[in-house]
């Protein structure tokens, strides 16, 4: 039977149901969530919550920013560029790839005591280990000690996968390209006592915990760590294989911590890691004392070619890290930005407080 066409069942919502049926209907149902009626916070902003606001925040981030900067200014660093681009460089010579191996030796002078535990790095600019392919260029099975990864590498590593037909190990353009420029720094006492002090360089404590006793480890076995290298050959760029990286058995192989320095790839071109920690002995004497300095450096680690620069760090610390004013210079921009902010509305809002005609107030 057809269905006669009704306008108003559109309206209501559809024809009447059946006596007995339950009806239907799209409206939403009675609750206070489907009918919008929750309570809702309605803050009405005024002059009085406001300005004090942007007071509080200018007087809370300005003296911030000061102490950040002030801290980060009294930080001692020192850095030395050893490139050896220009000719009067004493490490120019080193250019030459006759020269082999090439040691230079850079003078320089610390003007002001460095106190408390010294960090020293070496830093390279124009270098991109944030490279896509370059970044994947690993074996992380390997490196954890997997015997299987070991003489079977991933293919990610290649063309630094295998040499002579032999698995390298470690695998891939990350550790083929690893630092291993020598750096050493000896103090000159005084004029009357020519003969150099070697400063004593910590070659521990530089890698990450949790590179050092997770994510590294050396192939499993019972014998010499030359022994369960075997099989495997050393990086196409590297001068000796990985297990003669250190003569001690803790700090040799994948756990060699400058290799795992190295391995934790930087995300931008200029960059610097951490090479050694030069510790205080004594409290009554500053760990590098104001005077005259040289770095003897085995230039081993080529930059010319790319336009790279090679340079030597040394910096203390404080509460808040290494030497950056950046943060600093933040704090103090935002909270004078905000307290200027609040002075600009105050004189806004006297001014126009008692007028009764708003249309004036052009935005």
């Amino acid at each position: 039977m057809a269905m006669s066409y009704n306008a108003k069942d559109e309206v209501d919502g559809g024809p009447p149901c059946a006596p007995g049926g339950s009806a239907k209907t799209p409206r939403p149902d009675n609750t206070a969530f489907k009918q919008q009626r929750l309570p809702a916070w309605q803050p009405i902003l005024t002059a009085g919550t406001v300005l004090p606001t942007f007071f509080v925040i200018g007087l809370i981030f300005i003296p911030i920013g000061i102490g950040i900067f002030v801290t980060s200014n009294n930080i001692c660093e020192i850095e030395i560029d050893y490139t050896g681009t220009e000719p009067s460089s004493p490490c120019h010579k080193c250019l030459s790839p006759e020269v082999t191996p090439c040691i230079c030796t850079i003078n320089f002078t610390l003007e002001k005591s460095f106190e408390g535990n010294v960090f020293m790095y070496y830093g390279l600019s124009s270098f991109y280990q944030n490279h896509r392919r370059y970044v994947k260029s690993r074996d992380d099975s390997q490196l954890n000690g997997d015997p299987s990864a070991l003489l079977n590498p991933s293919k990610e590593c290649e063309p630094y996968r295998r040499n002579e037909d032999k698995p390298i190990a470690p695998c891939g353009a990350i550790a083929n390209s690893m630092f291993n420029d020598t750096l050493e720094l000896f103090l000159l006492a005084n004029e009357s006592d020519p003969v150099p002090t070697l400063i004593p360089l910590k070659k521990k404590g530089i890698a990450w915990w949790t590179d050092k006793n997770v994510k590294f480890r050396n192939p499993p076995g019972s014998g010499s760590l030359e022994e369960r290298f075997k099989g495997t050959t050393k990086p196409v760029n590297w001068l000796k294989p990985v297990y003669m990286l250190d003569s001690g058995e803790d700090n040799n192989g994948f756990i060699n911590e400058d290799f795992m320095v190295w391995m934790r790839t930087a995300a931008l071109p200029t960059f610097r890691k951490l090479y050694r920690l030069i510790e205080r002995r004594n409290d009554l004497h500053p760990t590098l004392p104001a005077g005259r300095y040289y770095l003897n450096i085995t230039y081993n680690y080529p930059v010319h070619s790319f336009d790279g620069r090679k340079r030597m760090i040394l910096t203390t610390i404080s509460w808040m890290g290494g030497k950056n004013p950046f943060l600093g210079i933040a704090y103090i921009t935002v909270g004078s930005i905000s307290f200027l902010l609040g002075v600009v509305l105050l004189v806004i809002n006297h001014k126009y407080r008692n007028s009764s005609n708003t249309a004036d107030i052009t935005i």
